[in-house]
């Protein structure tokens, strides 16, 4: 499929200028889903042009996404990459009311995905913006990198760039306590907006995208998570713009797909686990 990308900046009173991309289907008239999407980059990097995957596959799937540049570490520790994305939601809440688009989410990969759950939580509290659902893929939940699936990848000690990208993000340990930089450790996760949790069998971050999903249907959430087969080298292929499509990528748009259309309207329930082909 196919959809345009515009650049464009938005001006945020302590951070300034902030670029983001505007990806969208071409002759789209109707309402559609709008999302707020954040890139990987394990806190320290990542643009919105490595995010042009999953915003393009999100956009193919019938969204209008704005995928925006927050600020990174370690020039920014938590919580500006936070603030900054909160900004971002803001704005975007806004023009969805100016299109008439009134079902808003976030989502993101890797550190990306961290931020998106924290936003959801964020907008929990604040009770400001309404959001519609998160969509999180091979998120990053937890500082502690000590389960099995990250000790499969051989990450996790000093000198892995999550590890190194935890350490600048939070600049301090006393922060990883805290519920919007490591949602994983959240005590409170009742009341958040329904979530569609992807990774896959050899993601590094398997283990606390899956725990994550646990912990959230435990608490009521509504809840869809889903392990891909392995090979997807994610969630470094989430950050690529390869010449071929993955072998991935139809099966994300189709659940991006179905996503918005089961929270088009307000739902219960606990969803269910899939093993993807």
């Amino acid at each position: 499929m196919t959809h345009e990308w515009t650049e464009d900046w938005m001006e945020s009173e302590r951070f300034g200028p902030m670029r983001f991309a505007i990806h969208h289907q071409k002759n789209e008239g109707r309402a559609t889903p709008f999302v707020l999407h954040l890139h990987g980059g394990a806190f320290t990097g990542g643009s919105i042009e490595t995010g042009r995957t999953v915003a393009g596959l999100l956009a193919d799937a019938g969204a209008t996404v704005a995928s925006f540049d927050y600020p990174v570490a370690p020039g920014n520790a938590f919580p500006s990459a936070l603030e900054g994305a909160y900004a971002a939601l803001q704005f975007v809440h806004q023009a969805s009311r100016t299109l008439k688009q009134c079902r808003v989410y976030v989502a993101g990969e890797e550190a990306g995905g961290n931020l998106a759950a924290g936003l959801a939580l964020m907008a929990r509290d604040q009770q400001t913006p309404p959001l519609a659902g998160q969509i999180l893929l091979s998120p990053m939940l937890d500082p502690c990198l000590g389960t099995q699936s990250i000790r499969e990848a051989d990450a996790g000690a000093a000198g892995c760039k999550w590890a190194d990208g935890w350490h600048c993000y939070l600049g301090s340990a006393e922060k990883a306590a805290h519920p919007y930089a490591s949602p994983l450790g959240a005590r409170r996760l009742t009341g958040l907006v329904p979530a569609l949790i992807v990774t896959a069998q050899d993601d590094p971050m398997r283990d606390e995208s899956l725990r994550y999903a646990e912990r959230l249907r435990a608490c009521g959430v509504t809840v869809e998570d889903r392990v891909l087969a392995a090979p997807t080298d994610w969630p470094d292929a989430l950050q690529r713009t390869p010449e071929v499509e993955p072998r991935w990528a139809p099966y994300l748009r189709t659940l991006f797909l179905d996503f918005f259309a089961k929270t088009a309207a307000p739902q219960k329930g606990t969803g269910l686990r899939i093993q993807a082909a």
